[in-house]
């Protein structure tokens, strides 16, 4: 149904802000990722600019941790060769921790932490609550880190395709990222079809963070989404967005959980370029 992923163990996909500032003061600082990121809003980079946990690389989301919008989505995973360039020039290696962070519910973040771990990267992490949760100085400088040597290598998450993603919807448990309007087909601001992948559950973003943009405990997560269809910790769960981006962060909270989690990357934005896949709308999955 999926790729398989290379079996490689990960530490949690989360780190606290206190954590950071120990690991940036340690013998083994990580390289850090400012991905901050706003669907529809004002780039990223003149918040950079104004100020950034020091040593942060920024990252543009929609240059360099996304192909060429089209057929394939508005977010089509990036070509792998420069995906891995961008990470070097980064200062990423293969044994260099890494951790992401941006300013708003971790979409961003969670996408660079999905695509390093897509490609074989096993240590990163997304700061828990964002820049909103730093409390050590922050820089105006844009650092010039020294080259890394990673070299991505697809296979390290599941990835599903509209096929599989469709089949997942009726056989076992695909989750719907987006906001529960988009889902049901009442608003449809950005794709030209409203509505959801047939068989689809809505599961939105907003619901796995609390107030400040933490991820809620993990028991917490297992319990929503195990409800949602009634799987066990160590199952298998599908989850889509708009484009890959807030899906990502669905991504991440179901790995708290404790299930593995498999993205479709081209999601709604690729679903409903194809006059011949079907749309639900409503409450239910249809």
């Amino acid at each position: 149904m999926t790729e398989t992923p290379t079996s490689v163990p990960v530490p949690s996909p989360i780190i606290s802000a206190a954590g950071l500032a120990e690991a940036l003061a340690g013998p083994r600082p990580p390289v850090v990722l400012d991905v901050r990121y706003r669907l529809g809003g004002p780039h990223g980079r003149p918040d950079y600019d104004a100020g950034h946990i020091p040593g942060a690389v920024f990252v543009d989301l929609d240059a360099e941790l996304a192909g060429v919008p089209g057929e394939r989505g508005r977010h089509p995973l990036p070509d792998v060769a420069d995906f891995g360039a961008v990470m070097r020039r980064a200062g990423v290696s293969a044994g260099t921790p890494v951790v992401a962070y941006d300013g708003h519910l971790g979409w961003g973040a969670a996408r660079a932490w999905w695509l390093l771990r897509w490609t074989g990267h096993a240590d990163v992490r997304v700061l828990d609550g964002g820049l909103a949760a730093w409390r050590g100085p922050l820089e105006k400088d844009a650092p010039s880190p020294a080259e890394g040597d990673f070299e991505p290598r697809p296979g390290g998450l599941p990835l599903l395709t509209a096929d599989t993603a469709a089949e997942l919807a009726r056989t076992g448990l695909l989750l719907d990222a987006r906001a529960g309007e988009r889902y049901r087909g009442e608003v449809e601001p950005i794709d030209a079809v409203a509505g959801h992948i047939p068989g689809a559950v809505s599961a939105p973003t907003g619901e796995n963070v609390d107030g400040d943009g933490r991820f809620l405990a993990p028991a917490a997560l297992t319990a929503r989404f195990a409800a949602l269809g009634e799987v066990e910790p160590g199952a298998q769960i599908g989850v889509y967005c708009g484009s890959g981006v807030s899906g990502a962060q669905q991504a991440l909270a179901l790995e708290l959980a404790g299930f593995v989690p498999a993205l479709y990357a081209g999601s709604w934005s690729e679903w409903s370029r194809d006059p011949a896949r079907p749309v639900a709308t409503g409450a239910q999955p249809g």
